[in-house]
C-alpha cells in the first residue's frame, strides 16, 4: 500500500508538472490574431492588397517603392490609419508618408497624426499615423467628404537621398476605427458603397458572376450601411416624449377651473 501511495503522489507530481509546460507551448491568441493577414502590398490602386479592419498588414520592399493597401470604411466610423517602416541598419535621413484615397480616389486629409515624418540617420524605424474624418452616409456632389466604401492606403518615401534607393525595408500596417454614432448622422445615403467596379455595366447571362467580380471583396462585418441605427434615434424619441409631457403639463397649468356653474339668480 505505501507503494502504491508513492507511486500515486509521483504521477501527480509529474502531471502537475506537465501542465504548465503544455499550456506554455501554445500558441497566444495574440500571434495567431493575425494568422491570415496578408504579406505583401500591391504596387498602384489596381493591385492594392486588401486588409480588414483590425488586422495588421505586411510587406518586404524596397526604399522608394509605392506600397498599397485598400480597406473598407462605413457610415459613422472614423478610421485610423498606421504605419510602421523598419529601415535598414545604416541609411541617410530620410521622410516617409502615408497617403489615403476614397472609392473615388480622392485624396482625403488627415484630421489628426503624423502623416509624414522625417527618420533620422541610423534609426531603426518611423512610425506614421492618420485620423482620417468621419465617414458620411451622404455629401454633395462637390464636397471632399469621406463616404462609405473602399479605402486606398498609400506608404512610400517622399525625401530619399540616391545612395539609399533600393535598400530593403519592412512595412507594418492597421486600419482601426472609432464608431461616432449619432453625432455623425446625416439625412440621406448613397444607394451604393464608392467600391471599384460599383458602376460596371454586365450583359447576358454572365451578369451575375461580372458583377462579383469587379467589386470589391472585403466590406465591414456586418454588411454594408450597417451605420443606419444611431442614437440619434434614442435622443429623437426622448424629445418627442419630453415635448408631449411638457404640452400636457402647459395645457393642465393653463385651463383654469373649468367653465363656471350656473346658479340661477337669488337662489
Amino acid at each position: 500500500m505505501r507503494i502504491t501511495r508513492v507511486l500515486s503522489a509521483a504521477l501527480l507530481t509529474l502531471g502537475l508538472a506537465a501542465g504548465p509546460a503544455a499550456a506554455d507551448s501554445s500558441p497566444s491568441p495574440s500571434a495567431s490574431e493575425d494568422s491570415g493577414a496578408p504579406t505583401e502590398a500591391g504596387t498602384s490602386f489596381r493591385t492594392a492588397t486588401e486588409i480588414e479592419q483590425g488586422q495588421t498588414a505586411t510587406a518586404s520592399a524596397s526604399t522608394g517603392d509605392y506600397l498599397y493597401w485598400s480597406f473598407p470604411a462605413d457610415a459613422g466610423q472614423r478610421p485610423t490609419v498606421k504605419a510602421t517602416v523598419k529601415l535598414p541598419d545604416t541609411h541617410a535621413a530620410e521622410a516617409w508618408q502615408i497617403d489615403v484615397y476614397d472609392g473615388l480616389r480622392r485624396r482625403q486629409s488627415c484630421q489628426s497624426g503624423a502623416q509624414t515624418r522625417t527618420a533620422a540617420a541610423d534609426a531603426a524605424s518611423v512610425e506614421l499615423t492618420c485620423v482620417l474624418r468621419t465617414v458620411r452616409a451622404w455629401s454633395e456632389p462637390w464636397a471632399n467628404d469621406p463616404l462609405p466604401g473602399t479605402y486606398y492606403l498609400r506608404l512610400t518615401a517622399v525625401d530619399v537621398p540616391t545612395s539609399d534607393l533600393g535598400l530593403p525595408v519592412d512595412a507594418e500596417v492597421r486600419v482601426d476605427s472609432k464608431d461616432i454614432g449619432g453625432a455623425a448622422a446625416v439625412d440621406g445615403s448613397l444607394a451604393e458603397p464608392l467600391v471599384p467596379g460599383a458602376g460596371a455595366i454586365s450583359q447576358g447571362d454572365e451578369e451575375e458572376s461580372t458583377k462579383e467580380a469587379l467589386l470589391a471583396s472585403l466590406e465591414p462585418s456586418d454588411g454594408w450601411s450597417s451605420g443606419w441605427w444611431s442614437d440619434r434615434w434614442v435622443w429623437t424619441a426622448i424629445g418627442g416624449v419630453l415635448a408631449a409631457l411638457a404640452g400636457i403639463g402647459g395645457y393642465a397649468l393653463t385651463r383654469g377651473p373649468g367653465r363656471p356653474s350656473r346658479v340661477p339668480p337669488g337662489a
